[in-house]
């Protein structure tokens, strides 16, 4: 087979979610490309790409604006595939005038329907036609988590057997081993965007209030959101500025480290789609303390302390469970090392692969 995919959202220097997701996805199937051949159309050429089979070859398409529905759409005219694949759902306008070309999209989650406040009305605008238009012109959409397949087909009314759960992986490189030195000795942390969804505000006060050790700190990673300033005022106003430490974004080379290194990872999110953080702490050895909300208890299983994200005082009791009770610590470092173990990146790409060729 001829499989396209849209890499464009690779050509960025900071990787988040469906970044990081398209290229841990390209970088199995490079490992395993079968009888296949790939073209990855992109606007802007990545600077970092994983190691690509020969199989694959990168179909430069440079214009500015509107590349999906003008630039990507003519290509796909003139050259179509046998099966387009677009990670990030916004499925170029002509897809139904591809006769041949199966199309394949992810769903990553469907947020903007919980906090339509966190975004522009464009963007609510723009993320409700294209989610609509994946639904109606793909011929499988791919959930990341069963939560968000049930949102999905709920908010859409497309036919579940068209919806397949593929759940994410985890990168080797959270481990363990990676455990790197730290100006703080003792600290919980927070991985994820600044915005009102992640309920940071919560878990800061949770913090104050939480009665830990003298020298835990609690650092929050993330690059800035939409109402992040207010962050920074509150925690001044607990009186908490030397305790709990705004990082902004945090590389890659440098998250490994603080991921292995804390005492505990705090995820307490309103709603995730995944929640890809949550299997990545567990992966470095690191206990988490996340939500009962969407598909963060799908993705945390029994390997995590589970909390209502509306409760301040139920997150600063499982943080303190965990800061202050070894046996606790210990228990959950082991059970969420297990568990993340069963996620794979190789697994997959491998289930993609089987949606792309038609196989589910």
């Amino acid at each position: 087979m001829n499989i396209g995919i849209d890499i464009s959202r690779l050509a960025t220097a900071h990787k988040t979610g469906t970044e990081r997701y398209t290229w841990e996805l390209l970088a199995g199937m490079a490992q395993h490309p079968g009888d296949n051949t790939y073209q990855l159309y992109c606007r802007d050429i990545p600077a970092h790409l994983p190691t690509l089979s020969s199989r694959m070859h990168i179909r430069h398409l440079p214009m500015r604006r509107l590349w999906t529905h003008v630039r990507l759409a003519a290509e796909l005219f003139g050259h179509a595939p046998d099966t387009l694949f677009v990670p990030s759902h916004v499925v170029p306008w002509n897809a139904p005038l591809l006769r041949r070309t199966r199309i394949v999209t992810t769903i990553h989650d469907l947020g903007f329907l919980a906090f339509p406040e966190a975004h522009t009305r464009f963007q609510n605008v723009y993320l409700r036609l294209t989610t609509r238009w994946a639904a109606l012109v793909a011929h499988r959409i791919i959930a990341i988590s069963q939560a968000t397949a049930d949102d999905f087909v709920r908010y859409t009314g497309v036919d579940p057997q068209r919806v397949v759960v593929v759940h994410h992986g985890v990168a080797p490189e959270f481990h363990p081993n990676h455990a790197s030195p730290s100006p703080y000795v003792r600290y919980m942390l927070y991985v994820g965007t600044l915005q009102p969804r992640k309920n940071i505000m919560r878990m800061i006060e949770a913090f104050a209030q939480a009665n830990l050790h003298p020298d835990t700190h609690l650092l929050i990673g993330g690059r800035t959101g939409w109402l992040s300033q207010p962050l920074q005022q509150r925690i001044d106003e607990l009186g908490m500025a030397d305790r709990i430490h705004l990082l902004g974004f945090v590389p890659d080379e440098q998250l490994y480290g603080l991921m292995a290194g804390a005492r505990a990872f705090v995820f307490p999110s309103l709603y995730e789609g995944f929640g890809m953080p949550v299997l990545e702490a567990m992966a470095s050895g690191t206990p988490v303390i996340t939500s009962t909300t969407s598909a963060l208890p799908e993705v945390a299983g029994d390997a995590a302390l589970l909390v209502d994200p509306t409760d301040v005082t139920a997150i600063a009791s499982a943080m303190h469970r965990i800061d202050t009770d070894d046996v606790v610590y210990e228990s959950l470092r082991q059970r969420g090392l297990a568990h993340a173990g069963t996620f794979t990146w190789a697994r997959t790409a491998a289930q993609t692969l089987d949606v792309l060729r038609g196989a589910c």
